[in-house]
């Protein structure tokens, strides 16, 4: 069976590339040295300094595998190469609000690269399913955990 694909802009892309060697060749060796250390200062059972640095150790190693894995299945996608008012992966979205007349704008983005606070969400979301295949002056309707939420898309951009 193919291994699926992890659709991916190319800074994102980058972005991962980045913290996994920041992981494989700064974080890890900083925690082995922090399990060196607590492991000198005896009894083992009970050393939470030893047990925290071991957690912290399989935590990154966790998350070594799994960038790499995202990394060795990765569909880059540029986005610099799209254009038109349909939102698509990697679009840059303007939306209003109806609720509060409230702008934001965001990217949909791969899961690996999600970002809210950075107006980055996953092509997964319940928001970016809604937008996806919609154009500009278009509603969408979607569902979150506080009741429903309708935007007007007042433009698409691919940067």
């Amino acid at each position: 069976m193919a291994e699926e694909r992890v659709p991916m802009t190319r800074t994102g892309y980058e972005r991962l590339q980045d913290e996994l060697k920041h992981l494989k060749f700064v974080e890890r060796h900083e925690i082995i040295a922090a399990i060196e250390e607590a492991r000198s200062h005896g009894d083992l059972s009970e050393n939470a300094e030893y047990h925290a640095a071991r957690e912290k150790q399989s935590f990154i190693e966790g998350r070594i595998q799994d960038l790499e894995s995202a990394l060795s299945r990765a569909q880059i996608i540029d986005v610099k190469t799209l254009s038109g008012q349909k939102v698509l992966f990697g679009a840059t979205v303007d939306l209003n609000d109806c609720d509060d007349d409230k702008n934001q704008t965001y990217q949909i983005v791969g899961q690996y690269e999600a970002d809210l606070d950075k107006g980055r969400i996953s092509m997964l979301s319940p928001l970016s399913k809604a937008l996806i295949g919609k154009s500009v002056g278009d509603f969408v309707e979607f569902s979150t955990p506080k009741g429903m939420k309708t935007y007007e898309i007042l433009d698409v951009k691919f940067l």
